[in-house]
């Protein structure tokens, strides 16, 4: 299913002596970003709080894939989980170490999470929430108008592990979140048994790989599937569905650019309470 895309144009990536300066004053802005508490990010974080606190308690461990500068790690942590928190940008982690270096329960990865251990092209952006390692993606966002203006001009090279690892050093995570600007497929066929639940970001116009993570994992196990909108944070659907009908829903929604949203898996003998 994925394999059919195509790449119309590569990011362009800038080179030359003004790319490191170009890195420090951009790892200076995400300090600088994270050291700010706007009232709508305390609305946020309350209304992400309410959410997962119907599936997440004190003592359960949580791998928050795509970490960035932890908006979801600090959920996570004020309901007493144990957290492993993956993300490649090292002036994120930055930003990650300082923000939770009085939590013992939150570990810190600084890599990428891919199908197959290695290294992968990291394509960053202006913005360190939509840096990605899909260069299909970029150019679905960029082709639709969702993010016309952004370039992703630099990159890096970044080490890549797998969930099956991670699981195997840390243990079965109780909830897994994977926000990976348009990896996700790479990243869930790095999966190769059930966990108790998950959730996945998707986008219209870059849909077709999510699908495929959908039809993966309802053959991992006996899956239920559900649905998030944007913000606030809420379930759309009053009961759980197959795979088949998330994949209807999923089709059937707009798709213009304001459109986004995550998908949450659970499987069997997992409910909410």
């Amino acid at each position: 299913m994925v394999d059919n895309y195509t790449l119309n144009k590569e990011p362009k990536v800038k080179t030359g002596p003004f790319v490191k300066i170009r890195r420090i004053y951009r790892n200076y802005r995400i300090l600088q970003k994270s050291q700010r508490i706007k009232p709508k990010e305390k609305q946020r974080f309350k209304e992400r709080l309410s959410l997962y606190a119907q599936f997440i308690k004190k003592g359960d461990l949580c791998f928050d894939v795509g970490a960035n500068i932890g908006n979801r790690v600090e959920p996570f942590t004020e309901l007493g989980a144990i957290v492993v928190a993956i993300e490649p940008q090292k002036s994120c982690c930055r930003v990650l170490r300082k923000k939770f270096a009085k939590y013992p329960n939150v570990y810190i990865i600084n890599k990428a999470l891919d199908k197959t251990v290695g290294t992968k092209e990291f394509f960053i952006d202006r913005s360190h929430t939509l840096s990605s390692m899909s260069k299909e993606w970029i150019t679905a966002v960029k082709n639709s108008g969702r993010f016309l203006s952004h370039k992703w001009d630099d990159k890096v090279t970044v080490e890549t592990t797998t969930l099956d690892l991670l699981i195997k050093e840390y243990g079965k995570p109780n909830f897994c979140k994977i926000d990976v600007e348009g990896f996700e497929w790479e990243v869930i066929q790095g999966l190769s048994r059930p966990v108790n639940m998950l959730s996945l970001e998707f986008i219209p116009e870059y849909l077709d790989p999510v699908l495929a993570c959908i039809e993966y994992l309802s053959k991992l196990g006996n899956a239920e599937f559900n649905y998030s909108l944007g913000e606030p944070i809420s379930f759309a659907l009053s009961n759980w569905v197959n795979a088949d009908d998330i994949i209807n829903i999923l089709q059937d929604l707009p798709s213009e650019s304001q459109t986004q949203g995550d998908i949450y898996i659970r499987f069997a003998n997992h409910q909410i309470q």
